[in-house]
């Protein structure tokens, strides 16, 4: 059972790579410390970026709370 966990907790971690890197990157970056953050949050994402980021955020989801059982079934 450990070592099943262990091949999805990895295919989930290749599949978030993945996930981030298909993103747009944003052209603002640390511009928006010096007051700029209007160019950083302006606008919302649409299309595949939008669908990126939320597979983003259910594969990190995913990702935590299987190495959590992880974690707990090894100590």
């Amino acid at each position: 059972m450990l070592t099943v966990l262990m091949v999805v907790d990895a295919v989930v971690a290749i599949a978030l790579i993945a996930a981030v890197l298909g993103q747009e990157a944003k052209s603002g970056g640390m511009g928006g410390l010096d007051g700029g953050a209007d160019a950083v949050f302006s606008g919302k994402a649409r299309g595949m970026d939008a669908l990126l980021a939320r597979v983003t955020v259910v594969l990190a989801v995913i990702f935590a709370a299987v190495t959590l059982v992880i974690a707990k079934m090894t100590m």
